[in-house]
């Protein structure tokens, strides 16, 4: 059993490998913003992807602040998403499928 705080965990890193994929020159304040957590929370979720190997740090060459950063997913990074996009879809699903039920047992009390 997957704890609550666990699900949120990989929400987050689902939520940010999704975005770096498509938008690998996002910064943390921009991640931040989308995720909806503070950017010192950002911080720690990118050292987190990058310590388990599923981000690498590469210099954003096209920006004119040479200080800036992109974020690139690795090979790993690449099948962790895919497995936390199983994973999500499938508590979506069944959140879906109880919330549906509700509200037909609902509809029924009317």
């Amino acid at each position: 059993m997957t704890s609550k705080r666990t699900k949120l965990q990989e929400d987050k890193h689902f939520r940010v490998l999704r975005l770096l994929l498509e938008n690998p020159e996002m910064s943390q304040r921009e991640l931040a913003e989308v995720v909806g957590v503070s950017v010192g929370g950002m911080h720690y979720v990118l050292n987190a992807l990058i310590e388990k190997g599923l981000v690498k740090l590469g210099n954003f060459t096209a920006a004119e602040d040479k200080r800036r950063y992109a974020y690139v997913l690795t090979p790993k990074g690449i099948a962790r998403k895919a497995a936390l996009t199983r994973a999500f879809l499938a508590r979506k699903m069944e959140e879906y499928e109880a919330l549906k039920e509700e509200i037909e047992a609902l509809q029924s009390d009317l």
